[in-house]
């Protein structure tokens, strides 16, 4: 059982104990306060008959009033251990609360640390992208152009990017940390980050671009060229043409 579960389990049962103790200090207060109020008759009544002089009977007023002293004193020492009793159950209550929250900072110190330590671990064993065109979730890599594909997500620290261009309005310039050693791509000349898309043209400078910056909201059907190769296939096209139509003149 995990230590969670043993405290769940503990803290399941405090409830019953506290009321059970704070029924005995309500119990412990209502003797007492009976006890306070059988004390103050009596005096009332000893002081009346203290000024009539005489009880009925034969006792003497010296003999009352001795008597009636030592029942106070009595009452007194009871009404003492009562209040002991209440305070010792007033410090059980406490030291049983304050030994679950003592469990409970214990427990999420315990968890901090070990969330600390996986995140430096995590952190440390980060490694890198693959290298031979593409990463493993399609990101362009830092060298080679095989294994090209026409839509490319970004790895982990692309999608970061990611979240933090989207949390911010079009515009608002960001101050995040730049790797030098991060390569660019795109009209942008930006890192890599969100879904990209991969110029047909084997022999195209950029290769890689936003869907945002090239005006694309989804994948491409069939072959995608970029605007520059797009203009350049067109005039390749153009001057072909102009030579058929030369040859069969």
């Amino acid at each position: 059982m995990s230590f969670i579960d043993e405290f769940q389990a503990d803290l399941e049962s405090l409830p019953h104990i506290l009321q059970k103790k704070y029924a005995l200090m309500r119990d412990l207060d209502k003797s007492l306060q009976e006890i306070v109020k059988q004390n103050e008759q009596r005096c009332e009544q000893e002081i009346e008959d203290t000024k009539r002089g005489l009880r009925p009977g034969n006792i003497t007023t010296e003999t009352t009033l001795i008597r009636f002293s030592d029942e106070a004193l009595d009452e007194q020492k009871h009404s003492i251990r009562i209040a002991d009793e209440k305070v010792a159950l007033a410090i059980q209550v406490y030291d049983l609360v304050d030994s679950h929250i003592q469990q409970l900072d214990q427990y999420l110190k315990k968890s901090d640390e070990e969330l600390r330590r996986e995140r430096e671990y995590a952190a440390a064993t980060t490694s890198p992208a693959p290298s031979d065109g593409t990463s493993k979730s399609g990101r362009p890599s830092e060298s080679g152009r095989g294994g090209r594909k026409k839509t490319r997500l970004a790895t982990a620290s692309a999608a970061t990017a990611t979240e933090v261009v989207a949390a911010n309005p079009t515009g608002m310039e960001l101050d995040l940390p730049v790797d030098p050693n991060e390569p660019t791509y795109c009209l942008c000349n930006q890192v890599s980050y969100g879904e990209m898309v991969a110029c047909d043209n084997p022999d195209c400078k950029i290769e890689w671009f936003h869907f945002g910056c090239v005006g694309l909201k989804e994948q491409p059907k069939g072959k995608w060229y970029c605007s520059d190769c797009a203009a350049l296939k067109n005039r390749r096209k153009g001057r072909n043409t102009i030579l058929r139509v030369q040859v069969l003149s």
